[in-house]
Parts: C-alpha cells; sequence; structure tokens
C-alpha cells in the first residue's frame, strides 16, 4: 500500500534562500545571478511579490557567499574580500549614504555557541558614536553603535520590542543585523553568508518564530547578514541517503575500473560522480524509500522523527573555532566597510 506523502504540513527548517527556492528554471516572482570568484560563489536571488506569495519568503534582494573553507589564512582573506564587496555592493544598490549612521545589532545567545555569532561580531565592531558626541573622530569614519539584545528566552521581552527603544533613542539612518541561521542542507553549515534586505523572523530557523524586523519595521533601511550553524536530523539522515545513493552509482560506474581496486573504500571520493542511480537500482537498495523524491524522502522522515522528539538541532563538534573565525571575519568586513580610514590601517 502506497504512502501518500502531504507536503502542506512539511516544516523543514532552513533560513537560506537557495534551500528555499528553485533557480536551476525560470520560476515567476525571482531572478537569479551566479558569479565566481574563483572557488568561491556569490547568488543573488531577488524576490517580487509574485515570488514572495510562490516561496514564502520576503521580497528584496538575496546574497549567498558560498565556500569550503575559512580555517587558514589565505582562504579567510578570499572570503572576508568577497563579502566586503557583496556588502558595499548591498549599500549602494540600496542608496544608503557614506555618511549614514549605523546601529549594528548582534541577535543570539552567547551561552550557546551555535547561537553566539551575532553577540560575538556586535562585540568585535567599531562603535564611534559616543566619540561623534566628544567631537574627536578623524575623517573616515562613520557614527557607528552596537546592541546586543540577547534572546526572549532570557529577557522575556521580544526582540522587536527592544529594539524599537534602542532605535528611538539613538536614530540611526539603518541597521545591520547579524544572527546564526539554519539550513536544510549540510553542505552550506558554517560554509554560507547569507545577507539580505528582506529582514529577518529572528528564531525562526529553529521553530521559534518571533516579530519579524524589517525594514518598514522601523521605517530604514535594514541588512541581514547570517550563517547557517546548525541542522536539523531530518536533514542529516536525508543527506545521508542521498550520498549513500552516489556512493552505489560511484560504485556500478567504477565496477570494471581496475584502478579503483587498489585504493581503499575510505578514500574514494564518490561525490564527484554525476551519474544518478536510476529508479530500479534505488528500489533495489531502499525499496520504496528509495524511490521517493528529495522533498517527499524528507518529509517522511519528518513524519517518523516528530512525534518522537528527535527532530533534533545538531551542530559540528569544532563549533567554538568555526564561530570565532567567522565573527571576526564577518566583523572585519563590517569595520572596512563602513570606515573607509579603517581599510587603510588595517
Amino acid at each position: 500500500m502506497s504512502h501518500e506523502i502531504d507536503l502542506k504540513n512539511t516544516d523543514i527548517r532552513t533560513d537560506i534562500i537557495i534551500d528555499a527556492v528553485d533557480t536551476s528554471k525560470e520560476n515567476v516572482g525571482i531572478k537569479s545571478k551566479i558569479t565566481h570568484y574563483d572557488d568561491i560563489t556569490v547568488e543573488d536571488i531577488n524576490i517580487d511579490k509574485d515570488g514572495e506569495a510562490k516561496w514564502k519568503r520576503k521580497t528584496g534582494l538575496y546574497k549567498t557567499i558560498s565556500f569550503q573553507d575559512i580555517t587558514d589564512k589565505s582562504n579567510f582573506k578570499k572570503v572576508e574580500n568577497v563579502l566586503i564587496e557583496q556588502l558595499k555592493i548591498m549599500l549602494t544598490t540600496m542608496q544608503i549614504k557614506e555618511d549614514a549612521t549605523c546601529l549594528i545589532i548582534g541577535l543570539g545567545n552567547d551561552k550557546s555557541t551555535p547561537d553566539s555569532l551575532g553577540p560575538k561580531v556586535a562585540s568585535n565592531v567599531l562603535v564611534t558614536k559616543y566619540l561623534f558626541e566628544l567631537g574627536e573622530v578623524e575623517s573616515g569614519y562613520r557614527q557607528t553603535s552596537s546592541f546586543i539584545p540577547n534572546v526572549t528566552g532570557v529577557t522575556g521581552i521580544e526582540t522587536k520590542d527592544l529594539l524599537e527603544g534602542v532605535v528611538k533613542v539613538v536614530k540611526p539612518d539603518f541597521l545591520i543585523l547579524i544572527d546564526a541561521l539554519a539550513s536544510s542542507s549540510l553542505d552550506r553549515v558554517n560554509k554560507t553568508i547569507q545577507i539580505t534586505d528582506a529582514g529577518i523572523m529572528p528564531g525562526s530557523g529553529v521553530g521559534n518564530n518571533r516579530q519579524g524586523i524589517f525594514k518598514d519595521t522601523f521605517n530604514i533601511p535594514v541588512i541581514v547578514i547570517g550563517v547557517p550553524t546548525i541542522v536539523d536530523a531530518v536533514t542529516i539522515v536525508s543527506d545521508t541517503i542521498k550520498y549513500m545513493m552516489k556512493k552505489f552509482s560511484y560504485k556500478l560506474e567504477n565496477i570494471n575500473n581496475k584502478k579503483l581496486k587498489f585504493v581503499d573504500d575510505l578514500n574514494q571520493n564518490y561525490l564527484n560522480t554525476d551519474k544518478e542511480l536510476s529508479k530500479e537500482n534505488k528500489e533495489k537498495v531502499l525499496g520504496m524509500v528509495g524511490s521517493l523524491e528529495e522533498n517527499d524522502l524528507k518529509q517522511l522522515i519528518f513524519e517518523v522523527l516528530s512525534p518522537i522528539n528527535y527532530n533534533l538541532m545538531v551542530t559540528p563538534k569544532e563549533i567554538d573555532f568555526i564561530i570565532d573565525k567567522l565573527s571576526l571575519l564577518i566583523s572585519n568586513a563590517i569595520n572596512k566597510v563602513l570606515h573607509k580610514a579603517y581599510n587603510s590601517t588595517n
């Protein structure tokens, strides 16, 4: 007896636009463009009102920077330079002036490592507002301030309500918000930076939606910078099945390759194969489950794990080290984009 998949109730958690929309073909409501910087990829996605209705994502521009590594000095610098360029493009696109004042907000909880990206970035940015008030600022610096609101579970206050009070007092011309996100792809965890002018729903990635922070919330431009630091168990299980299918396909494709007989299975890079298993072979491996499409497979796993509370949120074991690297990279980029004089001295 076949299992009918009901996609209306799908709750695959992701904040990343390229997880949520299909850019492989022309779709109503979205326009996309991909730019390559060596091994770093930047995908621009514009969503209009039609796209907002179809894809359930806010109207705006989304820039997704994809990379493989920032743990060494060379790769760190390459990603930082791309982020600086894309932030400058975003400021120009949003018509934000060079002397516009900025409030930088670090969303998240610094007591939870995967959620500490925002507070760590906000702690590392250069703040100058108090210096402007003293009249002691050289040319080449703009007026900036920062704020770390913590999370509603700690303060008992909606983040949006806290920010309304701060924005009312500080009166910035625009906001930059930094937050840790969730992804529905293992490949993107700690290897993706998303920049958008569409705003954010704090906590949405872990199914804990708070009041949204958008450009019309405070009637000033809002830029959100986020990095996916967690995935849920549904993603891990479904991606494992996907990789297992690739492994079987690779084995079949190279069954007569004598050279591979001398290569240990653990050292065979099956990810480079483009050939997929036939539907018949998928069913031989996993039966009915093997015949399911990706979305249907994820929905089935969700239906299995969620009722028993096993759809856990997971982060890599080296998250402490990676968060420190990412927070330094993003704060460096923000400082160099907002302050021209900072560029010449760092």
